[in-house]
This record gives structure tokens, C-alpha cells and sequence, in this order.
């Protein structure tokens, strides 16, 4: 009887600090989530590192839209429509990209995703916390995710596991700023070379 007694407050115990971390998690993304959702946007500068080597440039989100710059490409979502410029061979590639193709090209889309379908569990780490996000169902395109924000729950880590591995993107100069709705819309006087390629 004892040992069932013992047992059970074990159990129970579990089972508290494991919604207690699970709580904790998600008021850090909350957080997290109102300084990325803010309505007039944000920007940043990041570094993503995955399978298919690294890749450096800078961030602008508002809402659903966002514009994305590397040395390679530039990509404009307006939250229905996506353009991408392949700048070696000047084209432009025009899609309605799915719900799993943007948050494979926008690293923020972790703000929604989390509300539903993940289990979450959070620690400290350097100041700041650092949330685990594990996928309850297993075809999800993103399986597992790591979210490490600092202090003032500004995001400095993104590392998500999707079928093709991991991919690590380092945060840096994130903040908050009023953006044009403009800049998240392809502009074709600005490329008057680029062959524009309709996916649609």
C-alpha cells in the first residue's frame, strides 16, 4: 500500500511539473509571438545552416506577409501570392505557396504553428529560454522544433527538423519597426530584365 501510495504521488507529481512546463512554454511563444505579430512588423537579419549548406540575408514580417533577401534570391509573400527572383538566372517564379511551403521559407511561422498539434516544454538557458517542440502527429512538415528566445523573448534561435534534416537559423538585429505593405509585393519596374515565370 505504501509503495502504491508513494507511486501515485510520483505519478501526480509528474504530471504537474510536465503541464507546468508545458504552460510555461507557451507563455514564452505568447510572448514571443505579440513582439513578431505586432501590427506595424518587425525585421531582422539571419543566418540559416542545413543540409543544403548556409545561407545569410535579412527578414521583414508583418502579419502573414513577409520579404526575404539573400545573396542568392529575393522573396516577396503578400499573404497570398509568392514571388521569388532567382538572381543567377534572373527569373522570377510566381506561386500560391501552401501552408507547408511558407513555413519552410519564413522561419516565423513557428508563432502560429505552435498553438495547435505540438507538445511543448521549455528551459532556461543563457538568460533567456529556450522551448521544445515536438509534432503529436508525425506528418507534419515540420516534425520538431527548438525556439531559444533572450530575455525580452526577442527570438536569437530557430532549429526545426523536417523531412530533409535540420536547419538552424541564427537570429541577430531583430526589432520591431513599422513596415510598408508595399515591400512584400514583387515590383517589376525594379527588375525590368526578370523573366517572370507563373507557377500559379
Amino acid at each position: 500500500m505504501k509503495r502504491l501510495f508513494v507511486f501515485l504521488c510520483t505519478l501526480l507529481l509528474t504530471l504537474s511539473v510536465g503541464a507546468q512546463t508545458e504552460a510555461t512554454a507557451r507563455k514564452i511563444l505568447n510572448k514571443t509571438a505579440a513582439l513578431i505579430n505586432r501590427r506595424g512588423g518587425a525585421s531582422a537579419n539571419f543566418t540559416a545552416t542545413g543540409k543544403f549548406g548556409t545561407t545569410a540575408g535579412s527578414l521583414a514580417i508583418k502579419g502573414n506577409k513577409f520579404y526575404a533577401r539573400t545573396g542568392q534570391a529575393v522573396v516577396w509573400y503578400n499573404g497570398k501570392t509568392q514571388w521569388t527572383y532567382l538572381k543567377k538566372s534572373q527569373e522570377v517564379n510566381v506561386s500560391n505557396p501552401t501552408e507547408a511551403q511558407q513555413q519552410s521559407m519564413n522561419p516565423y511561422k513557428f508563432v502560429n504553428i505552435y498553438k495547435n498539434g505540438f507538445k511543448l516544454s521549455s528551459k532556461a538557458v543563457g538568460g533567456g529560454w529556450q522551448v521544445h517542440m515536438q509534432a503529436a502527429n508525425n506528418k507534419r512538415s515540420i516534425k520538431e522544433m527548438y525556439v531559444t528566445v533572450d530575455k525580452n523573448y526577442y527570438p536569437k534561435t530557430i532549429k526545426m527538423r523536417q523531412a530533409n534534416g535540420w536547419i538552424t537559423i541564427n537570429v541577430t538585429n531583430f526589432r520591431a519597426k513599422n513596415l510598408s505593405d508595399g515591400i512584400f509585393t514583387f515590383n517589376a519596374k525594379e527588375y525590368p530584365h526578370a523573366e517572370v515565370i507563373d507557377l500559379r
